[in-house]
């Protein structure tokens, strides 16, 4: 659909479509992106920072709980005793985990003074929100299990003996802890989701862990620590959004949008001066325009294209004045060509011994080919086909000269070769433009049909003598203009009843299609031959139509003529 101009825009539309709109649209999306990827990279570095604190803090609260197991208690010898009866148990005496049956394999354990002093060792201990639990286990790695020791958890407490599976990654992680840093592992769990397990190991005197220190984190807890976060530097970000987006949409507008906002409705004005006649403006040069930028120089080549616009329109109109004058004068001599050449058909309505056609089309206004036919007397018929080098103006006034030339000394009654001869002596003799022609002239005597012709450079002529037409190769002389001195030679045809000649320029061979292909001799004998006994209007109109069909809607490069003459029996009428 096309698009609107500025002048059939709204108000509405025009604001739609301005730059300060554009640009504040722009700024808005680029702010909101911008934001939200600060936003994202901040808090997953403040997450980071406070998911290390956490686990830092509760790191250290399992360890110093360690050591005060360690030495309240016999820990280790708890620890021991009920992993010893947990690796005793059967598969499916594990699975009574949680029943009264279960739990009465641990009866000893859960009702000793160890444990109880554990159980409310360990809550003084956990006094953090961000903990969700703190409590003694081992990891079993034959059953790929943790195993409770002492769980003080009010809530969802579990018994000595307890069990559930752990992933492999943290099994490994905490049995094969080599000291260094914190021990912890995040992992998705079923029955909490997301969740950190930090601990530290107690080993017995053999140097064998005997148990672990162990405290659960939850994400959610971790979620509510950063919640107060997330809500101020999402104030603070909108806040520096709002104050850039606002100081940088006032300076495109004052630097960029209202300038260039003045040079257009400047340019309006001059356009309508201009077409109200207004010769002298100055909408540019008064605008006074101090950017400092390629605004501002703008702005001046606008100002000085106003000053100098003036002048070019008044060039622009004299030589558009010229050009309709050289156009027009074309146009005359255009006519006047073809007024020089033979255009009246039939050429001898009262002559029934023979019939003649010829056609010259420019490839400019003008041309350098030309055709000529006259009775030089009542028995002789001269024709000349000839081609001058160049095209246009001075290919038209050589022809000119030419034609005439060569008329004026065919009439004297001289033999081909002999007007050759003598017409390139007087082309010579002042032709500084080193200009040159091609010609074939032929001299019927009507009576007998002998045909005396000869050739300075042209094209072959190409005979009808019998059913087809065939290429006739006759001698070659010098170009015509060449130079002075050259000498010609004639050569005889003998013409009977029926016989035709066709003359041509190079421009029909050489016709061009958009591929560079040429129509070529081959194709032009075709033509000749498709409609060999048609009158010679026909056969010219044929050959034209295939050379048109052949070049399709390609540029006519070359003046295109030809001449085609067909020799009857006195005796027809």
């Amino acid at each position: 659909m096309k698009s609107k101009s500025v002048r059939e825009m709204s108000a509405l539309e025009r604001k739609q479509h301005s730059l300060q709109a554009k640009t504040f649209r722009g700024m808005l999306m680029n702010c909101i992106f911008l934001g939200l990827g600060l936003l994202i990279t901040g808090l997953g570095l403040y997450s980071y920072s406070l998911t290390k604190q956490y686990i830092s803090h509760a790191f250290n609260m399992t360890r110093v709980a360690a050591q005060s197991a360690n030495r309240g208690t016999d820990t280790a010898l708890l620890a021991s005793s009920i992993m010893g009866k947990y690796r005793s148990l059967t598969d499916e005496q594990r699975e009574l985990i949680g029943t009264d049956e279960y739990r009465a394999f641990y009866e000893d354990e859960q009702s000793s003074e160890m444990y109880d002093i554990l159980i409310h060792m360990l809550p003084q201990y956990c006094r953090s929100e961000e903990i969700a639990d703190l409590y003694i286990g081992m990891y079993d790695e034959g059953t790929r299990s943790l195993v409770y020791i002492a769980d003080p958890d009010t809530v969802d407490r579990r018994y000595p003996g307890d069990w559930e599976p752990i992933a492999d990654k943290e099994l490994n992680r905490f049995l094969n802890w080599d000291g260094k840093g914190m021990l912890y592992d995040i992992d998705n769990t079923e029955a909490y989701g997301w969740m950190c397990t930090v601990g530290y190991p107690v080993h017995d005197p053999d140097g064998n862990v005997a148990y672990f220190v162990l405290a659960d984190l939850t994400i959610d807890n971790i979620w509510a620590g950063m919640k107060v976060y997330v809500i101020q530097i999402t104030v603070v970000l909108l806040a520096v959004m709002a104050i850039m987006l606002f100081r940088i949409l006032n300076r495109i507008k004052k630097t960029l949008v209202t300038p260039l906002n003045q040079i257009a409705d400047a340019a309006e004005a001059y356009t309508a001066d201009k077409k109200n006649g207004v010769r002298e403006t100055d909408h540019f040069s008064k605008l006074n325009i101090r950017t400092g930028d390629e605004i501002e120089d703008l702005y001046l080549t606008m100002a000085d294209m106003e000053k100098d616009m003036t002048g070019y329109i008044d060039n622009l109109a004299s030589v558009t004045a010229e050009k309709e004058r050289i156009s027009t004068e074309l146009s005359v001599a255009t006519r006047i060509q073809a007024a020089m050449l033979p255009h009246i058909f039939p050429a001898f309505p009262d002559r029934p011994e023979f019939d003649i056609y010829a056609t010259m089309d420019p490839a400019k206004e003008v041309g350098g080919d030309f055709y000529d036919y006259f009775l030089i007397d009542n028995d002789h018929l001269c024709m000349v086909m000839a081609d001058v080098s160049g095209k246009g103006v001075p290919a038209a006034l050589f022809m000119m000269a030419s034609k005439i030339i060569l008329a004026n000394y065919a009439k004297m009654g001289k033999s081909p070769a002999e007007i050759l001869t003598i017409t390139n002596d007087a082309i010579c003799a002042n032709n500084k433009e080193e200009m040159f022609v091609t010609v074939w002239i032929g001299i019927l005597e009507i009576s007998t049909g002998k045909l005396i012709a000869s050739n300075a450079g042209h094209e072959y002529p190409v005979l009808k003598q019998g059913d087809a037409f065939e290429i006739y190769k006759d001698r070659h002389g010098m170009v015509i203009g060449y130079e002075a001195g050259m000498t010609y030679t004639d050569y005889e045809i003998q013409l009977k009843p029926g016989d035709k000649i066709f003359l041509y320029t190079d421009g029909v061979p050489e016709a061009t299609d958009h591929d560079e292909n040429l129509f070529g001799m081959d194709r032009m004998i075709q033509a000749l031959n498709k409609t060999p006994d048609a009158i010679p209007e026909q056969i010219l109109k044929h050959v034209r139509k295939s050379v048109d069909e052949f070049v399709n809607e390609a540029e006519q490069f070359d003046d295109l003529t030809m001449l085609c003459f067909e020799y009857r029996s006195p005796s027809r009428s």
